[in-house]
Order: C-alpha cells, then sequence, then structure tokens
C-alpha cells in the first residue's frame, strides 16, 4: 500500500471521530496514548442533528466519489425530459457560436470573445468597419473578419431558414411524438440561429449547453423545457448522437470540428444501430479547411467515405437533401412497418407483399 493510500485509508478510519469531535466530543490522550472521548457530566453526548439523505448531500454529490451519480443524472435527467415532452427524435445543427447574425442592413456586427462566451472580442480583432478601411486604419486581421462577417451573417440567416423549413415539413408528418427536432448547442452565431428558425416556425426545439468556465447564457429561442446546460462534455455529444436522424455542419471552429469528426467517426465505423444523413453547409468555407481527396490518395480513408455525407450550398439544397434521407431511411420503412403490422391484424400469416404484389411494393418503396 502507497503513502497515498495509507493516508487515504487513515482519513476515512478517523472520519467518524472527527464527525463526533464537532458535535461537542472531545478527546483526551490516556497515559497508554488511546484517544479516549470525554463523557459530559451528565454521562450522556449532546443529540445529533439529523444526518442529510444521501441524495441531499450537496457536499457528497460534489465530491469525487459523487462523480458516477453526476454522470447518471446527466443521462437519466434530459431522459425524463424527452419522454415528458414527447420528443422522438432530432436533427442537430452544428456551426460557429463565435459571431452574431445581422438583425437589419445597418446591424454591427461583431465578433464574440469565446465560443459560448457573451462577452465580445477585444476591438483589434473585431471586424473592420467601412470608415476605418477607407482612412487605412485597420489592420490586416481586421481587413480580412470584415470580409467574412460578412459571409459568416450569410451562414446565420441560411441556418435561419433552413431550421424553419425542417420545422414546418416535420410538423406535417402525422405523429404522436414530435419529429425531426431542430436542435442545437444552445449558445449563440449559428446555434441561435437554428434555434430561432425552429421557433419562428412555431416547433419546440431544443439546447443542449455546456458549462463554460466563463460568463454565457443559452440562446433565448429554445424552448424552455427542451433548455439543458451539461457539465461533463461526453454526455453532452451522447445525447446529441442518441437522438439525431441527421446532422447539419456549418462552418465553425474547433468545436464544429470536433463534433463533426467525431459522428462521421461513429457513422464510419457503424457505432450507430441506424442511419444518419449529414449535410456539410458551404462547400467554399470547408474545402479551404480541410482536403478530404488527400486523405482518400493517401489510403488514410476509403473512397466510400467520402458518401457519409454531401455538401449544400443553398438551404433548399440542404432542406431536399434531409426531407429525402429522413423520408427514405425513417419514414418509408416506419410506414411499410405500420402497413404489415395493420395487414397482419387482418389476414395472420400473411404479407403485404402477397396481398399487393412485388411490383407495387417497389413502388410505394
Amino acid at each position: 500500500m502507497s503513502s497515498k493510500d495509507s493516508d487515504q485509508q487513515a482519513g476515512h478510519e478517523t472520519a467518524p471521530f472527527l464527525a463526533q469531535a464537532a458535535h461537542g466530543v472531545s478527546a483526551a490522550n490516556a497515559t497508554d496514548g488511546i484517544a479516549r472521548a470525554v463523557i459530559p457530566g451528565n454521562g450522556r453526548p449532546p443529540q445529533l442533528d439529523r444526518a442529510p439523505l444521501a441524495y441531499e448531500n450537496k457536499n457528497f454529490l460534489d465530491s469525487a466519489d459523487g462523480r458516477l451519480i453526476r454522470i447518471v443524472a446527466e443521462f437519466m435527467e434530459p431522459l425524463a425530459r424527452f419522454r415528458h415532452e414527447r420528443i422522438q427524435d432530432t436533427v442537430v445543427f452544428f456551426g460557429s457560436a463565435r459571431f452574431r447574425g445581422r438583425e437589419e442592413a445597418d446591424h454591427a456586427l461583431e465578433l464574440l470573445d469565446n465560443t459560448g462566451s457573451i462577452q465580445p472580442a477585444p476591438s483589434e480583432e473585431q471586424p473592420a468597419r467601412a470608415p476605418e478601411i477607407a482612412s487605412g486604419q485597420a489592420s490586416e486581421l481586421q481587413r480580412k473578419r470584415a470580409v467574412a462577417a460578412v459571409e459568416m451573417a450569410r451562414y446565420y440567416e441560411d441556418a435561419r431558414r433552413l431550421a424553419h423549413m425542417l420545422t414546418t415539413w416535420a410538423a406535417s408528418i402525422p405523429s404522436q411524438r414530435h419529429r425531426f427536432v431542430v436542435t442545437s448547442g444552445g449558445g449563440p452565431g449559428i446555434m441561435e440561429a437554428a434555434n430561432r428558425g425552429a421557433y419562428e416556425a412555431g416547433g419546440k426545439t431544443i439546447g443542449m449547453n455546456i458549462r463554460l468556465p466563463f460568463e454565457q447564457h443559452p440562446n433565448p429561442y429554445i424552448t424552455p423545457a427542451l433548455n439543458f446546460e451539461f457539465h461533463y462534455f461526453f454526455m453532452r455529444k451522447l445525447w446529441f448522437a442518441y437522438l439525431a436522424k441527421a446532422l447539419v455542419v456549418f462552418p465553425g471552429g474547433f468545436g464544429t470540428l470536433d463534433e463533426m469528426f467525431e459522428l462521421l467517426t461513429l457513422a464510419q465505423t457503424h457505432k450507430m444501430a441506424k442511419k444518419i444523413t449529414v449535410v456539410i453547409y458551404g462547400p467554399e468555407y470547408w474545402k479551404r479547411v480541410f482536403n478530404l481527396e488527400t486523405l482518400v490518395d493517401t489510403g488514410a480513408i476509403s473512397p466510400k467515405d467520402i458518401e457519409l455525407f454531401q455538401f449544400a450550398e443553398t438551404p433548399e439544397q440542404a432542406f431536399e437533401i434531409l426531407r429525402d434521407g429522413l423520408t427514405s431511411n425513417y419514414l418509408v420503412p416506419e410506414a411499410t412497418a405500420a402497413a404489415e403490422h395493420a395487414f397482419q391484424e387482418i389476414m395472420p400469416g400473411g404479407t403485404l407483399e402477397d396481398f399487393l404484389g412485388p411490383e407495387l411494393m417497389r413502388n410505394g418503396k
């Protein structure tokens, strides 16, 4: 046993005694060196307060020993809410959190300090305004970001429109549960745009925020009952993947890359027990960020891995990819299964194909 383990064991063994001492029982050193409690004059120790229930003991729950309970809570609590709100599945939007969208033509674009932060970046990192460029006061970084800011504002509006189109379509699907609910990381930027588009279409929309060491808030367009904040990144990622039937990746940074490649890897390795439609939005941006053909040419990935996703340049194109993928992967198989079940109720032992014939079944699919 190491000295550290011995110290920890000793600490655990003395903890009850120390707790007693804290309630008024002191120790006296006898000549034999053994610590003994000093008994009050009336022969009774003082009355103890009631011990907290284990699940109400904040010190325990916040400790290393309570970590497993905290992890399980970040699975069970969202699951209970998803069931209560009748959420069947989701479409997840990823993208940059650092840019604010342009509300009106004269809205000043502003770069945020960090992913999820509500604080603006330092002035020297902000996109240059037209007068600053004209007067030569803007730095090279500010000039580049002025051009990029306009593009990022377009992506904000495209994400907003796509989420609106998707939510409107999903609302038309006959179902007792909410289908293909727009979900984001709950922050500003592209995440806000996605939640906003769904909100403006009158649908429920999910925000899965993460607790960060700087001040941040969920965007206001999230459905309040579906506003989540996670401590553990891996539990947040689990929920992104668990209900998702499709993924839309808008231009973004480290977090967007991390989330995109993690889900692509799960699909590539067949670790997801479902088909997932992946749309990478803005090929002009993404093809400057990475070159997947290099990975194919060097044998790092298989040529068929490129088929795991599709590029889209407009909200309409992205919506068409999503609608077709979700319909062929889920709505048609679900309708076929429901028809088979209904047919079995009428003609036990037969099949729908026996009744309709193979040609009609193929046309139906």
